[in-house]
């Protein structure tokens, strides 16, 4: 048995949530209501947000594990051949027999925009028991958790804690109580998904951010697209804006962004540089079609 308290097994940053294939498809536009819209060549490859942060993480030069389930079946071979061809570290990535791996369709359009249809594996769903047995000698820096997740392992995660920084991500699961958000130090959402916590609408990153704050999380981070990103934490608020450039695809942008996010905080990087950073990651990676590009280099 190997101890992961060894330091060949410590890792900068743990991602924890699904991993799933992609099926990609450009497409003029989208289909209108009885009508077909014809494509590109279907396009099949690993993703799912926590996996696209996690290699983010290895191409931004960290040490990065990803816990997640998938089925035994050929998609999920070829999930964990991709996380380890990207040196994620796959020792918590379990393969669940009789289970099928979950799929996200995602269709592409000329603007670069990216429309995303998740078909959910009941069976691979992360338990309260995974976590506590993947987490019992877990030795990282930094955890980053899809708050998405069924409530059980995020309560279980957020609640015995493992890490000295535990990031939130996306939009809680409707039956996770909010008031265990006080357990992260960071909350990272695009404006779409404060939007939709906050159930109001606002045009300032800003305001959301400090307005999320107000849920528990020591510090709050709003990504707006092609705006930038915006922060609040207890000594004060800021944005940093985006370099113009030409989106190709944005899947998977906001992923590299936490990817690079969660390396930097996990080797001390201030807020504001953690963050302008990170804002770059993101904008390199529209650039590219596909939600993994090659490092970015700063």
């Amino acid at each position: 048995m190997t101890d992961s308290r060894h330091p060949a097994h410590r890792v900068d940053v743990t991602f924890i949530g699904r991993a799933n294939i992609d099926l990609t498809i450009q497409v003029p536009h989208r289909a209108r209501p009885g009508r077909t819209a014809k494509g590109s060549p279907l396009t099949v490859s690993a993703g799912g947000k926590s996996l696209n942060q996690a290699i983010a993480a290895a191409r931004h030069g960290g040490r990065a594990a990803l816990i997640t389930n998938v089925g035994a079946d050929t998609w999920g071979h070829h999930i964990t051949a991709t996380l380890s061809d990207a040196g994620v570290d796959v020792r918590h990535v379990r393969l669940v027999p009789d289970a099928s791996t979950g799929a996200a369709v995602i269709e592409v359009t000329p603007d670069g925009e990216s429309y995303v249809t998740l078909a959910l594996s009941p069976a691979t769903e992360l338990t309260a028991d995974d976590i506590g047995h993947a987490t019992a000698g877990l030795t990282t820096h930094a955890v980053v958790v899809q708050l998405d997740l069924p409530p059980e392992p995020v309560a279980t995660l957020l609640i015995h804690r493992r890490a000295p920084i535990v990031i939130g991500n996306l939009v809680p699961h409707p039956h996770l109580d909010l008031a265990l958000l006080q357990h992260l130090d960071i909350l990272v959402v695009n404006h779409h998904e404060a939007a939709t916590i906050l159930q109001t609408s606002t045009d300032d990153p800003v305001d959301a951010a400090a307005a999320l704050r107000r849920l528990g999380p020591r510090t709050v981070i709003v990504t707006a697209g092609h705006h930038g990103a915006a922060y609040s934490h207890p000594d004060g608020s800021a944005t940093v804006p985006a370099p113009t450039v030409h989106a190709l695809d944005t899947t998977g942008a906001g992923d590299a962004f936490l990817g690079s996010l969660a390396v930097d905080l996990a080797r001390n990087i201030a807020l504001h540089d953690a963050v302008t950073t990170a804002v770059q990651a993101g904008s390199h990676t529209v650039q590219h079609v596909g939600a993994h590009t090659a490092a970015h280099k700063t």
